[in-house]
């Protein structure tokens, strides 16, 4: 029994010495978290980014919600529906609905002799072709026409408009 007090008495021990360490200003000082001239005056400037900006963290910030209770998603969703409908025949790699980026593999359409990959990138939560970026390579790695590119942008703008219209009956 009073083994376990001893090693329980040194992990507290441990943790005590090694938690000031992982700041980097170890136990006995190192560097100074006193704010520079230049941070004080933006502290003056704009209070509400002080906090942001100070930089001092610590294992207690884990527990805390400092999540933005406003943060939207920025993705148009018929665009990203229309994308994964009309570039149905590749394969779907990697696919961040927060970024708005779909990377598909390589894949033969319909009716056609070479196989092609894609990266969509859907930057705005219009319906707007602004909001579409799409790249296609061929096998060899090379980047297809512009012709070929904007044939696949106007047929998912198109297809994402056939969306919009079919979910409000229109």
């Amino acid at each position: 029994m009073r083994d376990g007090r001893i090693v329980v008495k040194a992990v507290l021990l441990t943790a005590l010495v090694a938690l000031p360490a992982c700041s980097g200003g170890g136990l006995f000082g190192g560097r100074s978290n006193a704010p520079d001239a230049s941070t004080t005056a933006e502290m003056s400037e704009r209070p509400d980014r002080a906090i942001q900006r100070s930089g001092g963290s610590s294992v207690f910030d884990l527990f805390t919600n400092a999540d933005d209770p406003n943060t939207t998603v920025e993705v148009n969703k018929y665009l990203w529906n229309a994308s994964l409908d009309v570039l149905s025949f590749m394969p779907v790699q990697a696919a961040d609905p927060f970024t708005g980026v779909i990377v598909f593999g390589y894949g033969v359409p319909p009716g056609g002799g070479g196989a092609y990959r894609a990266t969509v990138h859907v930057s705005d939560p219009a319906l707007d072709a602004r909001g579409l970026h799409v790249a296609l390579q061929n096998r060899g790695g090379r980047p297809v026409s512009t012709e070929t590119q904007h044939a696949i942008e106007d047929a998912i703008l198109g297809r994402a408009r056939q969306l919009r219209i079919q979910d409000y009956d229109l």
